[in-house]
């Protein structure tokens, strides 16, 4: 097993695959200065539109490529590998849409997931079922369609006996891939809510407690029809080693399993997602090229194409193509230091207001015009509208110093941040628009062959920055609806 350490894996990947890091990351912000830019001449942004989301779809495109190439680079010709995107991370009916096209399926954990799955045509087939608390209603539903599942838990388990039982044409008919979910133990990350392999987690079955590792190879033993394995090591604050020791520990089941069954009952190996993000820089890191290469190399059975594979990722295919643009409505000073009070808080980033230090987010400023200020840089915060001291986005961070009717950029938002609005002071959930930014290169948005400006003001089609609606504003009247308007009087006696 590699015992490569994130330096070691940091140093091999310098050279000319860090210098096209740079580039695309250079690419995408000047994608996106493009789109603040021309979101302003458009009108998207301003007085009476002080709060806009903006996903890049060139971007998305672009890291749903890389995904699908980097392990195809390291699997034999003809592996089955499904790709599917975790719903949680960005649970936009365009969004799946788009990466449906792009050949990326659908993990959902929820009813609620699934029917954005199926309403954006991802088919049965492409989707897989997660969750720790699968009703059986759910999982009724998910073999019905032929969803893959993997299931949480012996309780769980004993629930899809029940169902196979009561169809006669099950196990024979069973279309859905169906699997179980182990925690391998491996440890946790820098954060804790979010490290899922932890010998206390709540997912899956805890593979080092007594008894528990010879449970899952007698289920599988005992039911022909379990051919699938699941692990889910991953999240944001994990090493990459340490995800790679999850996928071992899983092949290693997977392996026992078959040798003891004496054929290959387990034929695809789901190793999750969680890869993490820089949120520190424009460029995007770790790769899916490095984590495949890892992989390969501390897992080489699990590559040579006697199993399928099935990954997860979710917030690394979104997070870095996503901002969410505020208004400065007011520009003041507290006890010496400057706070810009704009119109983007705990509404569009919970975790960062909440949990600074795990989840601090990179502020851009531009003027009133949606051009990157310039200037001496200030010590200043940059407040929410909530009605709470908190409602922070940055703390004394230095950028130019922010005027009223300047706007901000809360950076690497495409993955739960806008699209998991938080309704505080029942503030409404902002418009979300995806763009393409053609022939744009540069940071003043001008075409980087003629160095003509082709920022599109007029909304309309044509060259420069196009907009396409992904989730209208939240009117009032919706949120009344929301909050129980239609039953005004619902407590009075």
């Amino acid at each position: 097993m590699s015992t490569e350490t994130g330096d070691d894996s940091r140093t091999r990947e310098t050279g000319h695959g860090e210098d096209d890091g740079r580039a695309a990351g250079a690419r995408r912000a000047a994608r996106r200065d493009a789109a603040v830019r021309a979101a302003v001449a458009q009108g998207l942004l301003g007085p009476d539109h002080p709060l806009v989301a903006l996903l890049d779809v060139t971007g998305i495109r672009e890291s749903a490529a890389e995904l699908r190439e980097a392990f195809a680079a390291v699997t034999p010709s003809g592996t089955p590998v499904l790709h599917a995107f975790a719903v949680k991370a960005t649970p936009l009916v365009p969004v799946l849409r788009l990466l449906h096209t792009e050949g990326i399926g659908a993990e959902v954990a929820s009813p609620g997931e699934l029917a954005l799955a199926r309403a954006a045509g991802v088919p049965p087939e492409r989707t897989v079922l997660d969750s720790p608390a699968k009703t059986p209603a759910e999982l009724r539903e998910a073999l019905a369609l032929g969803i893959a599942v993997n299931a949480d838990n012996p309780q769980e388990l004993a629930r899809i006996d029940a169902l196979m039982a009561e169809s006669p044409a099950r196990p024979a008919g069973l279309r859905s891939p169906l699997g179980i979910r182990v925690n391998p133990q491996v440890g946790g990350g820098t954060i804790e809510a979010l490290s899922t392999a932890t010998a206390t987690s709540k997912f899956g079955v805890a593979l080092r407690d007594e008894g528990a590792r010879e449970w899952v190879v007698r289920a599988y033993l005992d039911r022909p029809w379990l051919t699938r394995l699941h692990t889910h090591t991953g999240s944001q604050g994990i090493a990459l080693p340490l995800m790679a020791r999850g996928v071992a520990e899983t092949y290693a089941l997977a392996e026992e399993i078959n040798r003891r069954a004496g054929r290959q009952q387990v034929d695809t190996v789901d190793i999750g997602g969680g890869l993490p993000v820089d949120f520190t820089s424009d460029t995007a890191g770790p790769t899916y090229t490095r984590y495949a290469r890892l992989l390969k190399e501390t897992v080489p059975g699990l590559f040579d194409g006697r199993y399928g594979l099935v990954t997860e990722f979710g917030r690394s295919l979104l997070a870095k193509h996503g901002t969410v643009v505020a208004r400065v409505e007011y520009a003041k000073s507290a006890g010496g230091r400057a706070v810009a009070v704009t119109h983007a808080g705990v509404q569009v980033a919970a975790r960062t207001v909440y949990t600074p230090a795990a989840w601090p987010l990179r502020i851009a400023a531009y003027d009133a015009a949606g051009r990157p200020k310039a200037g001496p840089a200030v010590m200043q915060d940059v407040a929410g509208p909530a009605c709470f001291a908190g409602d922070l986005l940055a703390r004394e961070i230095p950028l130019p110093l922010l005027e009223q009717n300047d706007y901000v950029a809360a950076l690497d938002t495409g993955a739960y941040a806008f699209a998991h609005h938080y309704g505080y002071n029942s503030l409404p959930r902002p418009a979300v628009h995806g763009f393409t930014a053609h022939h744009v290169n540069r940071a003043d948005g001008t075409d980087h062959v003629s160095g003509t400006d082709r920022t599109n003001r007029t909304g309309g089609p044509g060259p420069g920055v196009a907009f396409a609606l992904v989730r209208p504003a939240q009117t009032a009247e919706e949120i009344v609806a929301e909050s129980g308007g239609a039953h005004l009087d619902a407590l009075i006696p």
